[in-house]
Order: C-alpha cells, then sequence, then structure tokens
C-alpha cells in the first residue's frame, strides 16, 4: 500500500471535523466508467476525504439499474481494470481508502473472467460438509485480497421464507434460520481466515417479502416479537461472534417504526440494533440511490444526514458527497460525529494491519466439483418412472438459452441420445414427441432472479408445460430452483437440482445420471410443488 494508516490517535487529533465527516462516506465507482468519471471522482476524493469505495461493474448494472432497461456493456479486461482504478483512487486519497464489493459468490459477481462460487441457495442444499463453505469464504477473501479490495460486503443472513422474493431468493441460504446462521457462520470463518472484513446483511431482515428495494420500499408488517423468532435471529447469533459490520436494508417495518424506513430509523438502527442486540461495531447502509430510500429524499444530502441522524456509520453510494458532508456539519452532534469516525478508523486498522497472507487464491474448479458432488438434489414423486426413464430409449431434450450444455452433448456422446434444443427445434420436436413417452429435460434457465419467469419467453414455457403434462419427464434444472414453480409441476413430477451451470455441476450432473454419484443434496426451501 502506498499509504500507511495513521493510528487512530493520531488520526483523532490531525483530522478536522469536516474530513473525518468525510471519511464516513462511500461513494460507487463503476468498472467502465470514462476518463472523465475517473478523473471527478478521483477529484472528489481527494477534496474530500473519502473514506471508503464500493466497486460495480457499470452505472448500467448498479443498484437500481433502471429495471435492466440500459445495456451492460461485457469488458474482457474487467479484472485488471479494476486494479489499475484502485491503484489511482488510493493515490488520489490522502488517507488510505477502505476498498468494498459485493462478492456474495465470489468477484464474478461484479467482475467477469473472475473466480465465481456457488450461490448461497446451493451452499443452503449442503446437509454437512460446514467445512465446504468456510472454504469458499476463505476463497473468495483471498480473491479479494490479491484484488486490492479489503472489504467483502456479504454474506447475506436473510431468511428467504417468501418465495416470491424477487431479489433476495438465490441469495440467501435457504429458509430455515439455524440452517442460514450455521452456513452463514461457516462463510464468515472462511473469510476471516484470510483478513478480508464481512457485513452481514440486510438487517433486520429483507427475506419476506415480494418486492424489490432497488425499486420500490418493501414492508415487513411484523411485530418485534416475530421478527426476533425469525428474522433477527442470526443477526442476534453473529453479533455476538463480533462481525465487523452489519448492513442495514431499505425496509419499512410499521410495527417498529410507522413512518421512517430502517434506512433513516433510530428506532431501528439505534435502539434495536445498537442497543437492543448489543452491536458495536459499524453500521453501513445498502446502496443510497436505491428508489426505497432515494425518492423520498430529493434534497441534496438530507438523506444520508438523516441516514446519520438515524445511527448509521458508513454511507453507502452516497450521491451527493460535499451536499451530505455539508448536511451533516450542520445537523449532527459532534460527538457522534467522532463515534462512527472512530468505529470507521479502527476497521481501516484492522484491515490495513492484517498480516500479508502468503496463500495465493486458489482456483475454484477444485472445491467447485466437491460441491456439486454434495449439492446435487433429488425431488422424486414418481421414483420408480425414473429408472424406467434411464434404462429405456428417451428424447434428449434441452433448453439451453445462452449456457453451454455439456450434460446433454456427454448423453448424446457416451449414451447414443441425440440432443434436441427446444428453442431450436420446435418444429422437429412435434414428430419426435409423438414417438417417445419418456424425456429427459435439461433445464438452463435465461435468468437466476425471478422477473418475467426467469427470462423465459411465453412459448417456451407453455411448451415445456405441455411436455411435463404429457410425458414421463426427469428434469435436470440447472438453475434457481424456484423455476420450478412456474413449469406446471405436480407432485409426482421427478426433478434433479443442480442449482449451477458451471462445468463442473454438469459433469457431476452426468454421474449422477448414469447412476455413478449419489444425490446428497436437500432443497434449502419450500417450493409449491414439493410440499412436504
Amino acid at each position: 500500500m502506498h499509504k500507511k494508516i495513521l493510528p487512530y490517535t493520531s488520526a483523532h487529533k490531525d483530522l478536522s471535523l469536516r474530513q473525518k465527516v468525510g471519511q464516513l462516506f462511500m461513494p460507487a465507482v463503476f468498472i467502465n466508467d470514462t476518463e472523465e468519471e475517473v478523473t471527478k471522482m478521483e477529484q472528489l476524493i481527494h477534496d474530500h476525504y473519502v473514506g471508503a469505495l464500493c466497486f460495480f461493474h457499470s452505472r448500467a448494472s448498479a443498484a437500481t439499474n433502471f429495471e435492466g432497461k440500459k445495456k451492460v456493456v461485457h469488458n474482457e479486461k474487467s479484472y485488471n481494470r479494476l486494479k489499475t482504478l484502485i491503484e489511482r483512487y488510493q493515490k488520489a486519497a490522502q488517507q488510505p481508502l477502505l476498498i468494498a464489493i459485493d462478492a456474495e459468490w465470489g468477484l464474478a459477481m461484479r467482475i467477469e473472467n473472475t473466480p465465481q462460487y456457488p450461490y448461497a441457495i446451493t451452499l443452503g442444499a449442503l446437509t454437512n460438509n460446514l467445512d465446504l463453505i468456510e472454504q469458499v469464504g476463505q476463497h473468495i477473501g483471498l480473491d479479494c485480497k490479491e484484488a486490492g479490495i479489503h472489504w467483502n460486503l456479504s454474506p447475506v443472513v436473510d431468511i428467504n421464507s417468501n418465495p416470491e422474493n424477487p431479489v433476495i431468493g438465490y441469495r440467501s441460504f435457504g429458509d430455515s434460520k439455524d440452517e442460514v446462521l450455521s452456513k452463514a457462520g461457516a462463510y464468515l470463518k472462511g473469510m476471516a481466515s484470510s483478513g478480508t472484513l464481512n457485513s452481514i446483511k440486510h438487517f433486520p431482515g429483507h427475506g419476506d417479502t415480494a418486492t424489490d428495494s432497488h425499486l420500490g420500499l418493501p414492508v415487513i408488517d411484523k411485530s418485534l416479537e416475530e421478527l426476533q423468532e425469525n428474522e433477527l435471529y442470526p443477526f442476534h447469533q453473529l453479533i455476538q461472534n463480533r462481525v465487523d459490520s452489519v448492513m442495514v436494508g431499505h425496509l419499512l417495518l410499521p410495527q417498529l417504526d410507522s413512518e421512517e424506513p430502517s434506512t433513516t430509523s433510530s428506532k431501528i438502527i439505534t435502539d434495536l440494533l445498537r442497543n437492543t442486540l448489543g452491536f458495536d461495531g459499524v453500521v453501513i447502509s445498502d446502496a443510497l440511490n436505491m428508489h426505497a430510500v432515494s425518492q423520498r429524499y430529493p434534497e441534496k444530502g438530507k438523506l444520508e444526514a438523516t441516514a446519520f441522524a438515524a445511527g448509521m456509520d458508513m454511507l453507502c453510494f452516497s450521491e451527493h458527497v460535499p451536499e451530505g458532508i455539508t448536511e451533516i456539519l450542520n445537523t449532527a452532534i459532534e460527538a457522534q460525529i467522532e463515534q462512527s469516525f472512530e468505529r470507521i478508523w479502527q476497521l481501516k486498522e484492522k484491515a490495513f494491519s492484517h498480516s500479508k497472507d502468503t496463500s495465493l487464491p486458489k482456483e475454484p474448479s477444485g472445491l467447485n466439483r466437491l460441491l456439486a458432488q454434495n449439492t446435487l438434489t433429488e425431488l422424486y414423486g414418481k421414483a420408480e418412472e425414473v429408472s424406467k426413464i434411464k434404462s429405456g430409449e428417451f428424447l434428449n431434450l434441452s433448453v439451453n438459452n445462452s449456457s453451454h450444455n455439456g450434460f446433454s452433448v456427454k448423453i448424446e456422446e457416451d449414451l447414443g441420445q441425440k440432443q434436441w434444443d427446444l428453442t431450436k427445434d420446435k418444429a422437429t420436436l412435434e414428430t419426435l414427441l409423438e414417438k417417445h413417452q419418456n424425456v429427459v429435460l435439461s433445464i438452463f434457465p435465461p435468468a437466476v432472479k425471478p422477473k418475467n419467469n426467469f427470462g423465459f419467453e411465453n412459448e417456451v414455457l407453455d411448451f415445456i408445460k405441455h411436455i411435463i403434462a404429457q410425458k414421463n419427464v426427469l428434469i435436470y434444472l440447472f438453475g434457481n430452483p424456484y423455476a420450478l414453480d412456474i413449469m406446471g409441476l405436480s407432485p409426482t413430477s421427478n426433478a434433479v437440482l443442480v442449482y449451477q451451470d458451471f462445468p463442473e455441476f454438469q459433469e457431476e450432473a452426468f454421474q449422477h445420471f448414469i447412476g455413478k454419484l449419489m444425490a446428497a443434496g436437500k432443497l434449502p426451501v419450500q417450493l409449491k410443488t414439493f410440499q412436504p
């Protein structure tokens, strides 16, 4: 690092109050920004003593993302660009910056051509093997450190109890509070071993909502007792193990605070998180540009000052840094500024004093293969049909979309059953379906989020439903398990959840298909079709 972090005693004495407030701001920066935008950010960092940055891929993909209407440009050299920008921004800073990113399943969440690990919902399918999740946390932490990132804003500890949840879903370890707690704990342990800072999110619990807080304000209408029984449980337990930070989500909890969302609620941040649960570390906001809160505060700097007054320490994705600093200086109590500054500085001292880890990031392939072997999940409504389908002649049918389908290719190469793609060979399929009663259907959903039926075109979805209704079908799903709920399955349907489309997961799925791998995973959420 080009600059050494000052000890807190020196920083406390040397920095002015305005500079201390600047340390509480974490503006967003983007891999694909223009030179003009980068220069402007360098000036902002220098002039306003900004304390941290959060990296995103591009303005089109970040936070509110304008409902996906802007095209996201692919950049093959994103990783090199990330490292270059970190170096430039650190040089512009008068005190070392904390560099943060959302790397819930690895840097690949934001950066192309970087290691990717399974989504939390996949890890949620593990029935034991917490050491594998610990390894995931360690791998991701090492990847972050190698890139120059100190702070991974993860894991998600929301309990995904609402299948219609548009934004958490696959990012949660499941719908059981105990499973979420144990798996998040293993992930945190692994990340801590790498020296990477963490943040559990989205307090006080974003799992039971059907609203996306990027676009609107979700309402969680539950009493404190109900929240303590479920949503708050993993937060409370993990806080006792001294997590580095807690990220507060944009949620309205009318039974706790009928007027302010959690982002700007002292009843939720100060009274509940600080006083009741006893958290004394850094409280960081979810992105302040998200429509759930940004549209409530049109006056520049007002949202930042209100969130700070409620008890927030770090203001993530603030779009109005100078105005926010001025507003906080005009309205805040000096003692609170000093307290938040001390928390942030202690986090910096921890990040910059951690001894250099000599172990380099490892390739993800071996770990991903182990995870595939231990998460594959059978959902068999009529198991006797499965052996009949596998042992006889069947139609090797797939819905590939943009994924490479090595699974169906392997079936064709090793078992001689030609692969047919439902999206390309529909005319031929009508004739083929007349000749085949048994179908092996491999499905790669176009999207991982449930919006617009996981990206399936209506015609394709209708055809899938038609085949499931008419034939003996064995599904291999390489994606979000909630996608099964829109396919017209019945309780007697047979499906295998593979969760990811990684090559290792496809190869292990084939081993399962030919009987050489037993499915060891357990579905971590409830599906409408497969109710117990």
